[in-house]
């Protein structure tokens, strides 16, 4: 018995064994993935720092093309120790959260979670460490017994015995508990929940306490001044609306009562003192107090309902406290005086942080994305994030773009004027930058900003009638179909290129085989520049069948309507009629050389086969088409489906109208009238509202001419009908139910009636099939949305765009033709230090050639001339290095001005957004975008075209000229 109780007082068995075993569970991090390792599968502290989700999170990121490189390898012991559920013991973090550091590691965000703590022991006032222990573990610290086990405390653990046996007989019965301050952290942090829900779960809790306590010796007294620092800086709190969860004393006292965490310890460190002093600290201790009692049913004692008894029961505990001398009688009748007031949540709200810059940001809503989490979840992960950003560009440049509303600052950059800014309206433009390095490894973004305080990235969230970029795409598509047909064709000899029966409407084809009969120099790059030499009419005169009516286009500049330019020419110039002609020969060219095409048939009509090849025509590219549009809505949900396919549509009541009442049939009037004013801004009249509802009913269209009507294909559209109907249809229940829809959306390929009518009907069929091949050439290239619009209009930006997509293909371009992958995350740590550490990287990939080199280099000249002689010249000779070397600079301009018609009263509609876009190369190394926008109505207001971002890219040249030197590279290696 004398041995027993020698062990209860000394622990000093438990010192000897515990210790020796604990060294033995420890951990080694090595190359590559463990294979000795276990994840924690549930507690909150594993759950918020990101423990628990590490398997999930390897999965997501291997998927996306990271390499696991390095991991924890856990020892036979420990692997043993965690597999019977019990918690490792390691030193563990009392306040963690995400980093993100930028290319040349230097912090770009950090969060750290509690907000508000104790660095060490010794930070911790005297007063608040013996009133925690004289509540909760009173022994905790007796420094007689050195080799003490701070988890259990055998009196108090007799007494809750007793308790529970007294609870048996009655549940009047008051039962204290038994658990330590150190059993009560494995508690909060790893049990299930947080609780303990039976006795099994408490001796887990106790074990794990206990081997922790030994972790670093026989001698306890460091670890159980430790215990009581993580109790204070982590014991559980409740949860705020508009701040989350709440650990920790240093978080509970601001957010509950809005005090000063650093104050209230200054005051509790103090002598006790008198006068309004006095009542201060008095104050200060109430909320202490308070707190450590509300742990016990925070969620309870800290809502409305509880506050009450918790009050009642801080003053129980303030006169204890005094009996027991652990504090002054002074100090306790001013504490008592002091009521405990709680913050107002509706007047003060107690709010996070504010976000990081957009860089940040833009790094953040990536990762959530890679890891399936939310912003909140994703800060409090233990985790370390080494981006691609150049911290302090990043900075220099967004701080530029902030002052832009100035009207003095914007005076002295030259961006106030006729086309520019007016000083009166400058707030209501916003920017949007990126900057992208070209590596051998990747494109890595150094900057990335805009100026909106909204969390959306224009740069990569959005979707903008980014105007004449757009030819640029269009240019690309061009030299593209020439290199096909110089590959083609160009080996041929003269008498056979003389015997090849050309369609009439191709013309591309006519002018390849032309040029190739009458060229001297015949090889690639000499065909490309002829091809930029050929010219257009930029009359805006004529009308334009597309997109299934007549349309008119206009130039920017009246002077230009008059002229004959070369395709190189209107590159420069950026003249809209030559785009939208050299468009319609890009759309022509691609109906007649699509295999199978409808446009052969069409003009073939004497073949007696007509009939049967019609019928396998139509199953055949039916399903083709059918595919596409099957990979396009692969994984998505019927919402999801729905939105990608109604975000593609051109906005139009009738054409909105005409889809709405095919998918959703027993729709009513007014589920209609409420889907318009949602799409396009605004409720149609009660007369319009009638109309679009009897016309557009069930009966009113088979599916082609619903197809028709909405500017789509049918068959998108009966597949958006089945899979909102069907979502888990397999893609050969999709082949066979579409059978009689394939058949019908070619029948008119059967019908020689009405001829005038059915060639405009054919027409505008064969430019949406047109049109969705030229949408894969250019998602091929990077494009980042679904479809096109198919009209001549999308050379002019009606498609829509993305400056970040608009930017890589711009690297595309400068890399010769070669698409390299846009990095902006190099690698991720997550928990570090701990038994869980995990390391990712990005591997080295190698480049798709996805153009021609020929093709790039025609692209890179001719846009290096819209900068000496263009759109652009304001640029020109603007990016000099400190060697004198003037940079070669190319790029596209582009402003778009998006409308909406929403009646027939307002010819030019009501204005949703107004941009000015430059996108661009820097020198051998460097591209990028630049936009200038303003969304909403009042975008009607302004006047600014694309000379405003050429502008200020020139006037940023000297904070970017020192990133773009070539010894810059090594700021920020690969």
């Amino acid at each position: 018995m004398l041995l027993l109780g020698d062990e209860i007082r000394t622990s000093r068995l438990q010192a000897l064994y515990l210790a020796r075993y604990a060294a033995e569970l420890d951990y080694r991090v090595l190359e590559g993935a463990s294979d000795a390792i276990r994840f924690p599968t549930h507690g909150p502290f594993d759950e918020r720092l990101g423990y628990s989700d590490l398997p999930q999170i390897s999965e997501r990121l291997i998927a996306h093309g990271y390499r696991l490189t390095r991991q924890a390898r856990h020892s036979a012991a420990l692997l043993d120790y965690a597999g019977r559920g019990y918690f490792p013991p390691y030193r563990e973090k009392a306040m963690a959260g995400l980093t993100v550091t930028d290319c040349r590691a230097d912090t770009l965000y950090r969060f750290r979670y509690p907000y508000r703590s104790y660095a060490e022991f010794s930070a911790v006032p005297q007063r608040v460490a013996e009133t925690l222990m004289f509540i909760e573990n009173r022994d905790l610290l007796d420094a007689s017994r050195p080799t003490r086990n701070p988890a259990v405390d055998w009196v108090r653990l007799g007494r809750a015995i007793l308790g529970r046996i007294g609870r048996m007989v009655s549940d009047d019965f008051d039962a204290p508990g038994g658990s330590t301050l150190a059993t009560q952290i494995e508690k909060f942090r790893h049990a299930p929940d947080g609780i303990t829900a039976d006795s099994t779960e408490k001796f887990r809790q106790m074990v794990s306490a206990s081997v922790r306590a030994y972790r670093d010796g026989e001698q306890t007294l460091p670890a159980r001044q430790q215990i009581l620092l993580d109790y204070l800086n982590t014991v559980p709190l409740s949860a705020a609306a508009r701040h989350g969860e709440v650990n920790g004393l240093g978080d509970g006292l601001w957010v509950w009562f809005a005090a000063d965490f650093a104050k209230v310890n200054e005051l509790l460190a103090a002598p006790d003192a008198d006068g309004p002093r006095l009542a201060e600290q008095g104050r200060a201790l109430h909320q202490v107090v308070a707190l450590m009692i509300a742990h016990r049913r925070p969620s309870y004692y800290l809502g409305a309902s509880g506050r009450s008894a918790l009050a009642h029961l801080s003053r129980v505990y303030l006169r204890l406290l005094a009996e027991h001398g652990v504090i002054s009688q002074a100090l306790c009748d001013a504490a008592l005086g002091q009521p405990l007031s709680f913050r107002d949540m509706l007047r003060d709200p107690p709010l996070l942080p504010a976000d990081a810059g957009k860089g940040a940001v833009a790094i953040r809503n990536r990762l959530a994305g890679l890891l399936d989490s939310s912003l909140y979840q994703l800060d409090r992960y233990d985790a370390d994030v080494s981006a691609t950003l150049n911290g302090d560009l990043q900075r220099r440049i967004s701080d530029y773009l902030g002052k832009l509303d100035d009207p003095a600052f914007a005076r002295s950059q030259e961006l106030l004027g006729e086309r520019m800014l007016q000083p009166a309206t400058l707030g209501a433009v916003r920017y949007s930058f990126n900057l992208v390095e070209q590596t051998p490894t990747g494109n890595r973004v150094r900057v990335q900003t805009d100026t909106t305080d909204q969390p959306l990235d224009i740069n990569e969230g959005s979707k903008l009638e980014l105007g004449s970029t757009a030819k640029l795409r269009v240019l690309t598509t061009y030299l593209e179909i020439v290199a096909e047909l110089h590959e083609r064709y160009g080996e041929m000899a003269v008498e056979d290129l003389r015997k090849l029966q050309l369609e009439q409407h191709d013309r591309l084809t006519r002018w390849a085989i032309d040029h190739l009969l009458a060229a001297r120099e015949k090889d690639l790059p000499s065909m490309l520049q002829a091809a930029l030499e050929r010219r257009y009419s930029a009359d805006p005169g004529e009308e334009f069948f597309t997109g299934g009516g007549v349309h008119t286009f206009n130039n920017f500049r009246r002077e230009d309507d008059a002229r004959e330019t070369t395709v190189r020419q209107a590159l420069q110039a950026s003249i809209n009629l030559v785009f939208v002609r050299l468009m319609r020969d890009v759309v022509r060219h691609t109906m007649y050389q699509v295999p199978g095409s409808s446009a052969q048939l069409v003009e073939h009509r004497d073949d007696p086969r007509r009939q049967e090849y019609l019928a396998r025509f139509a199953d055949r590219e039916g399903q083709v088409f059918l595919r596409r549009f099957w990979n396009k809505y692969q994984g998505k949900s019927a919402n999801e489906i729905r939105d990608d396919f109604l975000h593609g549509l051109r906005p139009g009541a009738t054409r909105l109208a005409a889809v709405f009442r095919y998918l959703s049939p027993e729709a009513s009037p007014q589920e209609l009238a409420d889907f318009l004013e949602q799409r396009l801004g605004s409720k149609p009249s009660d007369s319009q509202l009638a109309r679009l509802y009897e016309r557009n009913g069930p009966s009113a269209f088979d599916l082609p001419d619903r197809g028709f009507v909405a500017r789509v294909h049918p068959l998108e559209l009966w597949l958006v009908a089945h899979l909102s109907a069907h979502p888990q249809a397999a893609w050969a229940e999709v082949v066979k139910a579409s059978s009689e829809e394939r058949q019908a959306v070619y029948r008119w390929l059967f019908n020689s009636r009405f001829k005038d009518a059915q060639d405009s009907r054919i027409y505008t069929m064969l430019e949406v099939e047109a049109f969705l091949d030229i949408h894969r050439r250019w998602a091929r290239l990077g494009y980042p949305f679904g479809h096109l619009v198919p009209s001549l209009a999308t050379a002019l930006g009606s498609s829509g765009d993305r400056p970040a997509a608009l930017a890589e293909l711009m690297g595309i371009i400068e890399n010769d033709g070669v698409r390299l992958p846009t990095r902006r995350i190099e690698t991720l740590t997550f928990a570090a230090g701990t038994p869980y550490e995990t390391h990712f990287a990005i591997p080295p990939v190698a480049g798709e050639r996805v153009m021609r080199t020929e093709v790039a280099a025609a692209l890179r000249d001719a846009l290096s001339e819209v900068v000496e002689g263009g759109t652009a010249r304001r640029l020109s000779g603007a990016f000099k290095l400190a060697d004198g070397t003037t940079l070669t600079v190319g790029g596209k301009t582009g402003t778009g001005d998006n409308r909406i018609v929403v009646g027939r009263g307002q010819a030019r509609g009501v204005a949703l957004n107004r941009t000015a876009t430059f996108v661009f190369y820097l020198g051998p190394r460097h591209f990028g975008t630049l936009t200038a926008y303003v969304i909403g109505p009042d975008a009607a207001r302004y006047r600014f075209t694309s000379a405003l971002p050429v502008q200020i890219l020139k006037s940023m040249s000297p904070l970017l000229l020192p990133a773009l030197e070539p010894q810059a590279a090594a700021t920020c290696p690969d």
